[in-house]
This record gives C-alpha cells, structure tokens and sequence, in this order.
C-alpha cells in the first residue's frame, strides 16, 4: 500500500526529529529525575497513548484543520504549555518530600497520575501535532487510496521509534537519578532540577512559534 521507499524516508525523517529531545523526552527526563525511573517508563507509556490519539485524529483529517488554523493550534500548545508549568511547580515545591520518602520507604509516586500526566503531554505535543499533520502526509501514496489507514501506518512507526528512544531517555536519566539518591542533598536537588526541567520545558512550548 505505501511504497518501500515512502517507509524507508519516513523513518529516517521520524528518527531524526524523535532523537531530538522534544516535550516528550525532557517531560520523561523531568519525571525520571523527580518521581524515579519506573515512574518515567510509565510517563513514556503515557505519552504514547497521547501521541496515538493525534495520529488518530490526523488520519480523521483533525490534524490539517488544525495546523491550518493559528487559533487552534495556538489553543493546543498553550494549553500543554501552562499544564507543563503546573507539573514543574508542583515538583519543585514538593522536592523535599523525595528526601524524606527515601528516608521513610515510602510507598511509590501514584503511577495511574503519572501515566495520565503522559497522555497529557503527548496530546498537547506541539512537535508531533505539527508533524504529523505538515511532514507525515508527505509520506502517504494518494493513488494507493486508504489514506487513513495509511496514516496510521506511519503513526504506528513513529510511535515505535519513539517508545524505543524515549525508554532509553528513561533509564539513563533514572540511573543519574540512582546516582544522586546516595545523597539527602543531591536528591533534594535532584528533585527541584527535575522541576525546572519542566518549567522551562513548558515555557519553551509556549513561546515556540506555530511553524517550529
């Protein structure tokens, strides 16, 4: 249905951008070094579903509407924007409770939160929305019909990529995070960097324009 050599291109180009650290993978990084490497698993599986639910909505025809509309996508990437900032905030003031919950054996982070902040983030993803529906459609072979399944197709792809890439994210930044636990200060820290990181991370969204 897609010919090989479409395949081939799109996962050169979804390579590139994926590797290249985006809301995804710095909310992942964040997450890793606030709440622990399993907690940053479970954000990547989080940010997937979230990705999945714009290829859905692309392949609909949501996707063109929006990037056609300044409003809209305007709408969309404030919306991640201000919610990023809230996660960051909340990190960053409770960052003194990772010292004491290692202390204490507390009980993990509440993942089933973590995962829904992921579904969050990806939905709200101004990278992959304005991927999917200015570059992916490059990819798609008109004269072979079933657009939309070919849509998800190629979704499907990205997706891949990305769960592979981010989860390597994950555990690199939840190994540094082990690192830093030794230590009561560095894993306070650790916390209010991971914080930041999300705060910057939603101010950058915010001020990127439509067409980055």
């Amino acid at each position: 249905m897609i010919p090989t050599s479409n395949l081939v291109a799109f996962l050169i180009a979804a390579t590139v951008i994926i590797v290249i650290p985006g809301p995804g993978v710095l909310f992942t990084i964040g997450r890793a070094l606030t709440d622990g490497r399993r907690a940053a698993l479970i954000s990547v599986l989080g940010h997937a579903l979230g990705v999945q639910m714009l290829v859905i909505a692309v392949a609909a025809g949501l996707g063109s509407l929006v990037a056609a509309s300044a409003l809209a996508l305007t709408i969309v990437k404030l919306t991640g924007a201000i919610y990023l900032v809230y996660l960051g905030v909340q990190a960053v003031r409770q960052r003194r409770s990772l010292r004491e919950a290692f202390a204490a054996q507390a009980e993990p982070a509440p993942h089933r939160r973590v995962f829904r902040q992921g579904i969050v983030v990806g939905v709200t993803n101004p990278k992959a929305l304005v991927f999917f529906s200015a570059v992916l459609p490059q990819f798609v072979e008109p004269a072979s019909g079933y657009l939309p399944v070919q849509f998800l197709i190629l979704g499907s792809i990205f997706l891949g990529v990305a769960l592979v890439s981010d989860s390597a994210w994950a555990l690199l930044a939840g190994t540094a995070r082990a690192w830093f636990a030794r230590s009561p200060r560095r894993l306070e820290a650790v916390g209010g960097a991971g914080g930041l990181m999300i705060i910057g991370l939603g101010a950058t969204v915010a001020v990127t324009g439509t067409n980055n």
